[in-house]
């Protein structure tokens, strides 16, 4: 199989917009909008266990929306803008909707 860019960029955005159908991804998001966050900060506001944010966060990790920063034994999560810009790209540039032409007659 012959992985070229285009694929993996297709499957960058794919892995992104699956990560953002989750409610508890759009939260943890939403909270990493104005500052990066440590797990125990994350947990605390979203009354979450360690271990159920910590498999949220690896998603996010995973498809490049989240970005990681350790400071000592604390790792503190950020959001990843140009991946953002990637998806927002992706819906604004490549996908606008044209006329939607009617189906065609089926066949007796």
């Amino acid at each position: 199989m012959i992985v070229t860019q285009d694929r993996i960029e297709t499957t960058t955005l794919l892995q992104g917009f699956k990560a953002i159908a989750d409610p508890i991804r759009l939260e943890i998001l939403e909270r990493l909008r104005t500052q990066e966050l440590c797990v125990c900060e994350l947990c605390d506001v979203l009354g979450l266990k360690q271990s159920k944010l910590s498999f949220h966060l690896k998603i996010l990790k995973e498809s490049e929306l989240v970005l990681t920063r350790q400071d000592g034994r604390w790792i503190y999560y950020r959001l990843n803008l140009a991946q953002f810009i990637a998806l927002e790209t992706y819906l604004a540039t490549y996908r606008r909707f044209g006329e939607i032409l009617p189906a065609r007659p089926c066949p007796d």
